[in-house]
C-alpha cells in the first residue's frame, strides 16, 4: 500500500492548483469545475484540489477556537534560501511564527500551512527528547 494523492480543499480548486503547479513546477492533469489534480512527475504521491463552499482555513499555530489544521505538507529542498524566494515568488505567505531553525513555514493562498526543510533526515534520525 502506498500513498497516491492528497486531496486539499480549498474555495477554488483551479487557484490552488495554478500556485502548488507554480510551487513545484508539475504540470496539471486533469481539470474539472470542483475538482484539479497533479500528477508527480517523478510517479510519487501527486495532489488533487476540490472546491469546498463552506471552506474555512486553518488556525496555525492551532488555537482553542479556530478551525483545526488537519494536515500540512513538508518539502525537502535543496536550497533553503532559493525556495523561499520561490515560495513568495508564487504567492506562499510566511508564517509569522517560526518554530525550528532550519525550516521555514508558509501559508498557501488557502491558508494550509506547509514546511520546507533541506535535511531530509532533519530531527527524525535524533533522539527527540525520548
Amino acid at each position: 500500500m502506498k500513498p497516491r494523492t492528497i486531496v486539499m480543499d480549498c474555495p477554488d480548486a483551479a487557484s490552488l492548483a495554478e500556485f502548488y503547479s507554480k510551487l513545484l513546477g508539475w504540470t496539471i492533469s486533469v481539470r474539472q469545475p470542483d475538482w484539479v489534480l497533479m500528477r508527480n512527475p517523478d510517479g510519487g504521491t501527486g495532489f488533487s484540489f476540490q472546491s469546498e463552499p463552506g471552506y474555512t482555513p486553518p488556525c496555525w499555530p492551532e488555537d482553542s477556537v479556530g478551525q483545526q489544521k488537519m494536515l500540512h505538507v513538508d518539502f525537502v529542498v535543496e536550497n533553503l534560501q532559493q525556495a523561499v524566494a520561490h515560495a513568495l515568488t508564487c504567492g506562499a505567505v510566511l508564517a509569522p511564527q517560526q518554530f525550528l531553525e532550519g525550516v521555514m513555514v508558509f501559508f498557501d493562498p488557502a491558508g494550509h500551512p506547509f514546511c520546507f526543510f533541506c535535511d531530509p533526515e532533519y530531527l527524525w534520525n535524533k533522539d527527540m527528547g525520548k
